[in-house]
């Protein structure tokens, strides 16, 4: 009964608050589906210095992240593009400081939350 809420609530997150986003890793992409997050955390550089940052997060349903005719996983390197009005917005998949790149954003992997940090705008 669980799995279905949790179903159910990410099938709402994508009719009302996704945007569609373009997911590429080399020559292949997939449009999808994702709602935008952010992840905050803190870094202590060698010298004691704590830094404070935020990386965007796009949380999107794992089975629609397919590449090469599969169900893939998110690799570090990936591209995420995503339209701001006339311009691209793109993202690069990254580890968020030792943490991890991506990470399940339900309890049964039916969501996937990547990190990811602005790289690029592209404008026409």
């Amino acid at each position: 009964m669980l799995e279905s809420a949790v179903g159910w609530l990410g099938d709402m997150r994508n009719q009302h608050l996704s945007r569609t986003v373009t997911y590429v890793r080399g020559a292949e992409s997939v449009e999808l589906s994702a709602t935008l997050g952010d992840t905050r955390y803190e870094l202590t550089d060698d010298a004691g210095a704590t830094v404070q940052a935020k990386e965007t997060d796009f949380i999107l349903a794992a089975g629609e992240l397919v590449l090469g005719g599969a169900v893939t996983k998110p690799r570090i390197g990936d591209r995420i593009r995503l339209p701001a009005g006339a311009n691209v917005l793109v993202f690069e998949v990254l580890d968020l400081a030792g943490a991890g790149h991506y990470r399940p954003a339900d309890p049964f992997g039916k969501a996937l939350r990547i990190h990811a940090k602005q790289i690029d705008e592209e404008t026409p």
